[in-house]
């Protein structure tokens, strides 16, 4: 464990702002507030820490939550993902009038990648009534499309994008997509938006060319899940949980209060304090590293013999399910003010 650890090039695989930001940093300003179930982070990345995060300055709100299986948990995180769809359309100076162009990206065949597709079929789409003369006030004039994988269609997806883009002429475009997370708590619990746009399968180190306002010269609106995780990062948020499952332990074992429910408490959500000799204690060397050291160590491990495997849980088929339909509704009520909730 003495030796240099270089990886330059095969940092932790994420799309989220909020996996980068474990600590204060210049040119990054950080907000998060509780609302109903719902954990919502705001980041404004500026101009200095992009090159440093490798993120482009703008905005990042991010949602988590632990369940939307659940009808009323999906009614709540529906209303807080539409209210900061809102908030985020307004600080981007996008009026109610503004037509809008709602891509799909994403392969209808893999379902962890088919969220996009799956929110598209769930959207409305209005710009055929229009035509017609057949919309009232409080809808806004809006096209869909699912444009597919270069693997599929042979074609660069922006390369498509420019052309219906100068076809039709939105006046801004959402795009939604899968994503990839670098945390296992994140992954199918965690909803990012972004004004900055989107790098396609950047998570997976798949590099597309990137969808964005510079690009286009309309604003674009990213908005994604996280669906996969890489092994490396199941790796070392395992044997994070190792370090704090002992350390819960050995705080709480002894106490008689606690020996009924021991054992099936959730001590991810309690306040512990890992110690680093109980850390080496554990797990020896390995133990006495950082979490950003011990990422980037399982990754020089599994990286060269191609056991970086892109991982996504069992019941992905339910939660893409789910998760597309939640986007598409939010999306349907932040574009169209006349498009109600459910009633109580």
């Amino acid at each position: 464990m003495g030796h240099e650890i270089d990886l330059k090039g095969k940092l932790p695989r994420t799309d989220l702002a909020i996996d980068l930001i474990t600590k204060e940093m210049d040119g990054v300003k950080k907000q998060v507030k509780e609302i109903g179930i719902c954990k919502v982070t705001t980041v404004k990345i500026e101009k200095e820490a992009e090159a440093i995060l490798n993120k482009k300055q703008g905005n990042y709100i991010t949602i988590e939550f632990e369940d939307i299986t659940d009808h009323e948990n999906e009614q709540q995180v529906l209303k807080i993902v539409t209210e900061e769809l809102t908030k985020l359309l307004n600080k981007m100076k996008i009026p109610e009038t503004a037509s809008c162009l709602m891509v799909g990206l994403g392969n209808e065949n893999s379902t962890p990648d088919a969220l996009g597709p799956l929110a598209i079929s769930h959207v409305l789409v209005t710009n055929h009534l229009f035509e017609l003369g057949e919309v009232e006030k409080g809808f806004r004039k809006t096209y869909a499309i699912k444009p597919g994988v270069m693997g599929t269609t042979g074609m660069e997806t922006r390369e498509l994008l420019k052309g219906i883009v100068q076809e039709i002429r939105p006046d801004f475009m959402i795009v939604i997509d899968a994503l990839a997370s670098g945390s296992v708590e994140r992954l199918n619990k965690t909803i990012q938006m972004t004004d900055t746009g989107i790098h396609p399968g950047s998570g997976v180190q798949n590099q597309r060319k990137e969808i964005s306002t510079e690009y286009f010269s309309i604003p674009v609106l990213a908005l994604g899940v996280p669906t996969v995780v890489d092994a490396a990062t199941i790796v070392s948020d395992t044997i994070y949980y190792m370090q704090k499952n002992f350390a819960y332990t050995k705080e709480h074992l002894s106490k008689p209060s606690h020996k009924l429910s021991f054992g099936h408490e959730n001590y991810l959500k309690k306040e512990v304090t890992i110690a680093p000799e109980d850390n080496e204690k554990l797990m020896g060397s390995l133990g006495s590293l950082s979490e950003e050291e011990r990422k980037q160590y399982i990754l020089e491990v599994l990286t060269p013999i191609g056991y970086n495997f892109i991982v996504t849980p069992k019941e992905i088929d339910y939660f893409v399910e789910k998760l597309g339909f939640l986007l598409g509704n939010a999306l349907n009520h932040a574009l169209h003010r006349n498009i109600s909730f459910e009633t109580e």
